[in-house]
Order: C-alpha cells, then sequence, then structure tokens
C-alpha cells in the first residue's frame, strides 16, 4: 500500500476508521479540531455514527454508553476538554471497559495556549480522575506511530476491557508526514468483533429463555465487594505491565557515558543532539519510552551502562516523566532535568548545549 501525506489529526482518524471504530463522540478544540472534522466527514460513509456532543462530559459519557455495548469506540480532545473527560474515563476503568481516547496535548494550565506541551503525562499516567485505577496510554512520535497506535488502541483496549489514551501533542496533531495505513476491517471482522463482546456486554438485552442482561456498573455499596473489585482490576493491571510495556532505544550502548530519557514528538528532537554529539564522539544512548504506562522502568534501568556518569531527561514541561525515570534510576547515578513549557518546543542546539555542559 502506498503511503500518504497527511496531518497527524487526520491520519489517526482515518486509522481508527479503518481499526474498526464505527462510533465517535466528541466537541471541539483546538490543536485537534481537524480529527474530529474529519470524523464528521468520513464516519457516515462507513454507516458509522458521528455525534459533536453538547460537552465533553456528555461525550464522554456517549463513549461510556457505547462501550457498554461492545463497540469499538473513540472520543478525541485537547487538555483541557481531556480534564472534563475525567470522571467518565474514571468510570469506564471502573465498569472495565474498552474504549480509546486521544489527547492533543496543548500548553497550560488552565486555558493556556494552542501550542504544543507535554505537560498532561501526570494526568494520564497517574489516573486523572478519582480513584485506584489505570489507563493504558501510548506515545507517539510521529504521524506513522500516531496511526498505527490507533489500530493498537482498540487491540488493547478489547484485549483488557480497559481505556486506552493515545497521548500526542499539538504538533504531532497539526505536522504532515507519510504514512502507510493498515488495510480496512471488513463489515464481517467488525461484526465478528462485537460478537467476542457477548459474554460480557449488555447486548444481546432482551427477556426470553435464549437472551439474557449483563449488568455494566461501577458502584459497589458493600465495601468488600469493591476492596475485591480494586484489587482484581490491580491484577489484572500486573498482566498489562507484565506484557504490554514498550520502548525505543537509540545507540545504547555498554561505553554510553550519559543516557538520556525522552518521550514523544521531544524525543525527535533529543534523538537529533544525541546522533551529532554522537558523531562528535562521545558515547550517548537515548531511550524513549513508547508505553508511558506501564513505565519501562526495568528497561532504563538496565539500559544504565557501567560507564553512565548521568541520565538526562528532556520534556515540553516542567519534569513529569522525570520522576518515573528517577524511580527507575534508584539512585545508581545523578539525574538531570530541562523542559520547556508554555508551548515553545526546544531545538537541537539547545539540547546538544546541555548535554556537551555535562563532560
Amino acid at each position: 500500500m502506498s503511503k500518504v501525506l497527511m496531518k497527524g489529526n487526520e491520519a489517526v482518524a482515518k486509522a481508527a476508521i479503518n481499526a474498526g471504530c464505527r462510533l465517535y463522540f466528541a466537541y471541539p478544540i483546538t490543536p485537534q479540531s481537524e480529527l474530529i472534522e474529519y470524523m464528521a466527514k468520513m464516519m457516515p460513509t462507513v454507516k458509522g455514527t458521528f455525534l459533536q456532543a453538547e460537552s465533553e462530559v456528555a461525550a464522554i459519557n456517549m463513549v461510556y454508553g457505547a462501550a457498554g455495548c461492545g463497540k469499538r469506540v473513540m472520543t478525541s480532545s485537547s487538555s483541557p476538554g481531556i480534564s472534563l473527560k475525567m470522571e467518565g474515563i474514571s468510570y469506564i476503568a471502573g465498569a472495565e471497559l474498552p474504549a480509546v481516547i486521544v489527547n492533543v496535548q496543548r500548553g497550560g494550565p488552565g486555558l493556556g495556549d494552542i501550542q504544543p506541551a507535554q505537560a498532561d503525562y501526570f494526568q494520564a499516567t497517574k489516573g486523572g480522575g478519582h480513584g485506584d485505577y489505570h489507563c493504558i496510554v501510548l506515545a507517539p512520535s510521529s504521524v506513522q506511530e500516531f496511526a498505527d497506535m490507533a489500530s493498537d488502541a482498540f487491540d488493547l483496549a478489547d484485549k483488557y476491557r480497559n481505556p486506552v489514551m493515545i497521548l500526542a501533542d499539538g504538533m504531532l496533531g497539526q505536522m504532515m508526514e507519510p504514512v502507510e495505513f493498515k488495510a480496512p476491517k471488513t463489515d464481517a471482522e467488525i461484526e465478528e468483533l462485537g460478537h467476542q463482546h457477548e459474554d460480557w456486554c449488555i447486548c444481546p438485552n432482551q427477556d426470553g429463555d435464549a437472551k439474557h442482561h449483563h449488568e455494566i456498573n461501577s458502584l459497589e455499596i458493600d465495601p468488600l465487594v469493591l476492596e475485591k473489585h480494586v484489587n482484581d482490576l490491580y491484577k489484572k493491571y500486573d498482566v498489562i505491565i507484565a506484557n504490554e510495556v514498550r520502548y525505543e532505544t537509540h545507540k545504547v550502548k555498554d561505553d554510553n557515558e550519559i543516557l538520556v530519557v525522552a518521550f514523544g514528538t521531544a524525543s525527535r528532537v533529543v534523538r537529533s543532539a544525541v546522533d551529532e554529539l554522537n558523531a562528535e564522539g562521545h558515547s550517548i544512548g537515548l531511550i524513549r519510552p513508547i508505553t508511558v504506562w506501564p513505565f519501562p522502568y526495568a528497561e532504563i534501568a538496565k539500559a544504565i551502562g557501567p560507564k553512565v556518569k548521568k541520565v538526562y531527561v528532556f520534556e515540553l514541561n516542567t519534569g513529569q516523566m522525570l520522576e518515573d525515570v528517577k524511580l527507575a534510576v534508584n539512585g545508581k547515578v545523578p539525574v538531570d532535568f530541562w523542559g520547556k513549557v508554555g508551548g515553545i518546543v526546544f531545538t537541537p542546539a539547545e539540547i546538544k548545549a546541555k548535554l556537551e555542559a555535562c563532560f
């Protein structure tokens, strides 16, 4: 299949449709508005349902209902809009339902601006909503990966009956790159996906000997029942941690003097600086978490070779993934951090200068 030049927001929308998404509910907000516009135009062509809700709160509760029917359903928004969805995301996690949420991050807090940032890391990886729960969180670094993650997100959501968030940013949503798409699922394949959920979803929901009811619920009044439910959730999360950690290494070797950690589109800028310094005779490795939950703690610890004298973290925030990296490093070597905020993206030259100062 040939590649197509597409904007990130449109590419992830097309990939979601190809993956069998036939229900999409959202409310417009920049810098992800092209995603909702693409869905408005294209969902009717595949007999899908697009609905612009009256608010982000309404949209996520529509997702809750559709997910309870065992359908592949998605919503998207940007930072403050995701905040409004957080109660619903907690309900979806508590009810153990599969759903996909796309966050194209902008600068903040508050309304902030519409420029790219990575300031929603805590919100995405530490729960964000109330209670004890986790979303699986994928962090793409290219438009191709953004599109590929749409399919992966639906598969992971179905596999674990859990919400999956794709944590992108305004830069990735707006940039255009060549993308190769996976073949669209057929109507028969999409129907079969729905049948796989009949042992728990509310459909079929008719009276009669051959039919049955299933209850979709996140409310447990009995504290002992709720305790078991939450503990069971965390047994599931342990399985996810054991099987779904994803990361990428670049020039990680035994003779590395510095190990750099960055995620998302920021990692592309950092990688350019790392390549320049390696070409000049330094030995610097880069590790990029692809799942930021579950986080690759063990993989980062393993990448700290015998000559590494420092781990350097770069993010487009004030230091959020930094806390997870420090847990992974566990005091073996010093951990430094540098970031830019307000929607300002650092340059390779700035990253290079920070790393050169370490030698």
